[in-house]
Formats: C-alpha cells, sequence, structure tokens
C-alpha cells in the first residue's frame, strides 16, 4: 500500500475486462500537467508494456510498480490511444507530484482596522506543514491579527502531518492527541515540543467531511483552548490500522488502537461537536476561549 502511490509519474491505472474475457489495463486518472500527462498520455489509453515488458495479465498494482523508481529518472510506456487509437511509446520522467494542499488570503473585518488571515488545507500530505509554515508567515507579515484554519472537506492524509500542524498551535508541553490500544505500544501521550507559532486566536471550519487526521488537529486546538470549532459535527475517523504483508504479496489490514482527545473524548463513530454552528463575532471568540482558559486553569 506504502508503494502504491500513482506510479511516481501521476497515472492512475484500472483493471477493465474486455467482451473476451481479459483484463485491459486503461488509464483512470491523470494529475494535470503531472509528467505522464505533459508527455502525452491521456485518460482512457490502454497500458500495452512498460520499459518493453509485456504488461498482459498483470494487475494495476503491478504494472504502477513497475513504472517506479527514483526521482528523475526515465521511465518508458507503451499506450494505445483510445479503444482503436494508435499504439505510442511514450518516455516519461519520474518527478514527485504532491501539490501544495495549503491556500490562503488576508480579509479585512471591522471596516478595515482588523485583518483575518484565512489558510485552508485540503488534504495532510508531505507538503502540508512546510507550506502551512510559509501562509502562516506570511499572513502574520501582513498583519493578520485573527486566523481562520479551514479543514472542512479535509478527510485526512498522513496523520503524522496533522500531528505536526496541530503542534504549530500548542505551547510546549500541551497534548496533542492520545492514543490507546492493547498493546502498550499503542498507549501513549503525544505532546508539543516547542513554542507555538500562532498565538492569536483561531476559528476552525469543520464539517460532517471533516475526519481522521484533520480531527486530531480540531481537537488538539479546542481542548487545548487554543481555537474554536464553527459548522458541523465531524465525521468521527478515529482508528489506528497497521498492515502487515504476506508470503504471497497481499496485505492484511488490522486495527490495533484508536484516537483520543486531549479530553479523553473517543473520536472514532463519535466525531467532535462544534462550538458554534454559525460563524460567530471575534468578540464572542475571544471571550469563548478566554473562559476556557480559565476552567483549564481550575
Amino acid at each position: 500500500m506504502a508503494r502504491y502511490d500513482m506510479s511516481g509519474i501521476g497515472i492512475n491505472l484500472r483493471e477493465v475486462p474486455d467482451d473476451n474475457g481479459d483484463v485491459k489495463l486503461k488509464v483512470l486518472g491523470l494529475v494535470l500537467d503531472g509528467p505522464a500527462h505533459s508527455a502525452g498520455v491521456r485518460q482512457g489509453d490502454e497500458v500495452l508494456a512498460v520499459n518493453g515488458l509485456d504488461v498482459k495479465g498483470k494487475s494495476a498494482f503491478e504494472v504502477s510498480s513497475m513504472m517506479q523508481g527514483p526521482n528523475e529518472t526515465f521511465v518508458t510506456i507503451k499506450v494505445k490511444h483510445g479503444n482503436c487509437g494508435p499504439i505510442q511509446s511514450i518516455e516519461v520522467q519520474r518527478q514527485l507530484v504532491a501539490r501544495t494542499p495549503v491556500s490562503y488570503r488576508l480579509e479585512q473585518i471591522e471596516n478595515g482596522t482588523r485583518s483575518v488571515g484565512y489558510t485552508r488545507v485540503k488534504e495532510f500530505n508531505a507538503l502540508a506543514r512546510k507550506d502551512l509554515v510559509t501562509a502562516m508567515k506570511r499572513l502574520q507579515d501582513m498583519g493578520a491579527s485573527y486566523f481562520i484554519l479551514d479543514l472542512r472537506d479535509n478527510r485526512g492524509g498522513l496523520v503524522q502531518a496533522g500531528i505536526e500542524i496541530a503542534k504549530l498551535f500548542l505551547n510546549e508541553g500541551e497534548t496533542v492527541i492520545y492514543t490507546d490500544g492493547k498493546d502498550p505500544e499503542y498507549q501513549q501521550s503525544i505532546v508539543a515540543d516547542t513554542a507555538p507559532l500562532v498565538t492569536a486566536p483561531v476559528i476552525v471550519l469543520v464539517n460532517n467531511n471533516t475526519a481522521s487526521a484533520s480531527e486530531i488537529v480540531a481537537s488538539a486546538l479546542h481542548d487545548n483552548c487554543r481555537g474554536v470549532l464553527v459548522g458541523e459535527r465531524t465525521f468521527g475517523k478515529g482508528l489506528i490500522q497497521s498492515v502487515f504483508e504476506l508470503r504471497d504479496g497481499s496485505g492484511v489490514v488490522v486495527t490495533v488502537g484508536k484516537y483520543v482527545t486531549p479530553k479523553h473524548k473517543d473520536i472514532n463513530g463519535n466525531g467532535i461537536e462544534p462550538d458554534y454552528r454559525n460563524f460567530p463575532a471575534w468578540s464572542d471568540v475571544t471571550q469563548h476561549l478566554s473562559r476556557c482558559n480559565m476552567l483549564q486553569r481550575g
């Protein structure tokens, strides 16, 4: 599963049975302007060979693995365009095709007297933390005194990326998330280990498609009184799963634990309830966080 990364050339294959009962490998999806798309591969093309090796009888996983290799090296794929189009051998340079999941902008409120830094994170991939840090620093330099972190429709991604993003908002020593499982390996607390990048009030936008790593971020900011949640109850996906490879190359996915919020609430199947359904006034946000911090301190 770790290797099944769209082949490293921005292509996604699908096994399609034909009228004779044989299976053809067709291009199901392409990363727009990715390596394969730029080289001339098109959606619906049939893949016939990779580096001169016939792919007949091979699975989409096997052929995707054949396409993989070190970054900036080349792979030659033979494709048939369409159902009866020409056959062409295309040389494609392998490239990392991850796109930034972060967008941001500065907005003026209170008749232009205050600025809000809006950031949206579409998913947690390898670029998420780095690009969010860049966005937050730029917004701070532009004068942002409040922040909005939009996690709506973010279904997760790399859990570790979510954890590292949550740490950007927390004080050193504050809990990001707890993990709970039968094996002691999965019974631990994950805490912030540096000072926060941002100390200004934060609104976290969530909906029922906010899931997994997004819920870790949302609950960390909420339970540590660093942000308020606005929108809908989140999805409720908080399981820890491990993949065990078997001798024949297949694998088994086993649930080994679950994520629990800093206030010891089980995320899985429950989700996280927002503080507000509709967008609140920033004065209400400030008061809410102040009360939360007073209750935390007892």
